[in-house]
């Protein structure tokens, strides 16, 4: 299972999500695809988000079930404790520190 989840991104971007994926709600997407395919996904992401964000999570044999990654502006970070990735919220001043960067662990 995969999931993207994008906000204010480019419609481009949202069309080509579609192609690939069911759109679920406005910017939520789902599918069952391959590593290959969703590593293609991920690029075509990184390069269409222009200003927006977006968070990708798939389906993983891990003590959680699942990873995820995630680029742009936006409070939310990933971070790993003990070999478990958490979600840890950045403080509104320090809200553009983390602007573009893409985070995995």
């Amino acid at each position: 299972m995969l999931v993207i989840v994008v906000e204010n991104v480019p419609p481009r971007l949202r069309g080509r999500l579609a192609v690939w994926l069911l759109e679920i709600r406005a910017g939520v997407y789902v599918g069952d695809l391959s590593k290959r395919v969703r590593e293609m996904i991920w690029n075509q992401v990184k390069q269409g988000c222009g200003d927006g964000n977006a968070v990708m999570a798939w389906s993983m044999n891990t003590e959680s079930g699942f990873d995820f990654i995630t680029i742009g502006k936006n409070r939310r970070v990933p971070v790993e404790m003990d070999g478990i990735k958490l979600v840890s919220f950045l403080p509104l001043e320090n809200r553009e520190a983390n602007d573009g960067e893409e985070n995995d662990l």
